[in-house]
C-alpha cells in the first residue's frame, strides 16, 4: 500500500508541474467583457477551428490534466486518511 501511495504522489507532483508550465505558456484571450458588451462575434475559419491550433491543444491538455489532478487529489486524500 505504501508503494501505491508513493507512486501516486510522484505522479501527482509531475502533473502539478505540467499544469503550471502549461498555464504559464498559454496566450491570453483578449475578447473578455468588451466583446460581450459590443456584441462583436467573429465567425471566421480560425474561430471555428481553434481547437486544432497549438493554443487549442494546450488548453485541452490543461483541462485534461486538471481533471486528473482533481481525481488524484481525492484518491490521495482517501489513501492518506486511511
Amino acid at each position: 500500500m505504501e508503494i501505491a501511495k508513493t507512486i501516486l504522489t510522484v505522479v501527482y507532483f509531475i502533473i502539478s508541474i505540467a499544469i503550471i508550465i502549461l498555464a504559464l505558456i498559454q496566450t491570453k484571450e483578449d475578447q473578455g467583457l468588451s466583446s460581450t458588451i459590443t456584441g462583436s462575434s467573429t465567425n471566421n475559419f480560425y474561430e471555428k477551428n481553434k481547437g486544432r491550433t497549438k493554443e487549442g491543444k494546450q488548453k485541452r491538455w490543461t483541462i485534461i490534466l486538471g481533471i486528473i489532478f482533481a481525481i488524484l487529489t481525492i484518491v490521495l486524500g482517501i489513501l492518506y486518511m486511511a
